[in-house]
């Protein structure tokens, strides 16, 4: 397979030049690129990031939020981690699915395909892919964990649990592995990518973007793929529950989120405050949870200040 050079890190650009490949490139043959992520946490098209991701802890350590346009699973990258897409026509696609899990076998790792989209190494994930049609095309893209942070993808993927109710996808959590583990005669990331690359690309050489089609992939993450319209506002629904203890008394919130905005506010608890709380929960509907911290709440519960008030969205 021909293969192009994607050299950049950031989520949002490498979700729109995914899209482009998909829908821009006119290929037939399969073409592939290997690509990586600063610190990034990539959702399904049909998930929620408020039911998915732990987006507290995604704000302290500056990780990104991204959305793709493929199904699936909520994933958490780095630099790390090595990804991969395979573009081209449906006929030569059916075989796909095979390609990364045969090139992997090719140097060394006892990869096998499990499930509907995963890659087993001695019974653990280190690879899940996904996939989405485009008239006569198919685009195949997937992760390879090399040495990806399981500390912070743990936290980073730590979901609400039962707090949470999603009309979404679901992620599935899995025993997960490094590949540098299977591959010690890789001493590097750069090493194992560049193997890899010559693998699957079997003697064929490089298929090259023209600049035009560069500024359409920057013009695509600016106006589509990093946006809040398509990461929060593309969610669909999901019913929440959070509760406090504060000054004024305990705190309890059922909510409802809809294309990232509240549809649904009801609150209950032994708090005291000078106006009912149905008054406020009606005036929320509407809202984006980014605004709560910036609301005068102290008329509904005692001196409970915005920021504080807007903990109770945090799962």
């Amino acid at each position: 397979m021909k293969y192009l050079v994607n050299t950049n890190t950031n989520a949002h650009w490498n979700m729109a030049f995914d899209e482009f490949a998909l829908e821009g490139l006119d290929v037939q043959e399969p073409v592939f690129y290997l690509w990586q992520n600063a610190p990034a946490v990539i959702i399904g098209l049909n998930q929620s990031p408020y039911a998915e991701v732990n987006l507290p802890y995604l704000e302290e350590k500056g990780i990104l939020l991204a959305r793709r346009v493929t199904g699936g699973g909520a994933v958490y990258h780095d630099l790390g981690n090595l990804n991969y897409s395979i573009v081209g026509s449906i006929r030569p696609m059916e075989e796909a699915f095979e390609i990364m899990p045969a090139a992997l076998r090719k140097l060394g790792a006892p990869a096998e395909r499990s499930g509907r989209n995963d890659i087993l190494v001695d019974g653990r994930k280190c690879s899940g892919y996904a996939k989405r049609l485009s008239r006569d095309r198919m685009m195949i893209h997937g992760t390879l964990m090399w040495d990806v942070d399981l500390d912070v993808l743990t936290e980073a993927l730590k979901t609400p649990g039962s707090k949470v109710t999603a009309k979404g996808i679901a992620s599935v959590r899995s025993r997960v592995a490094n590949l540098k583990d299977y591959l010690p005669q890789f001493p590097t990331l750069d090493a194992f990518q560049a193997a890899l690359q010559e693998v699957l690309a079997d003697g064929d050489g490089e298929y090259s973007l023209t600049a035009g089609q560069r500024e359409a992939v920057d013009r695509s993450a600016r106006e589509k793929f990093g946006t809040w319209e398509w990461n929060f506002g593309h969610s669909p629904e999901t019913t929440h529950r959070g509760g406090k203890k504060f000054a004024c008394g305990t705190v309890e919130v059922l909510y409802s989120l809809k294309n990232g905005v509240l549809t649904e506010v009801s609150f209950q608890g032994d708090f005291l405050g000078n106006r009912p709380a149905e008054e406020l929960a009606r005036s929320l509907k509407g809202r984006r949870l980014e605004e709560l911290p910036g609301l005068d709440v102290s008329a509904w519960f005692d001196g409970l200040d915005g920021p504080s008030f807007a903990s109770l969205f945090e799962e």
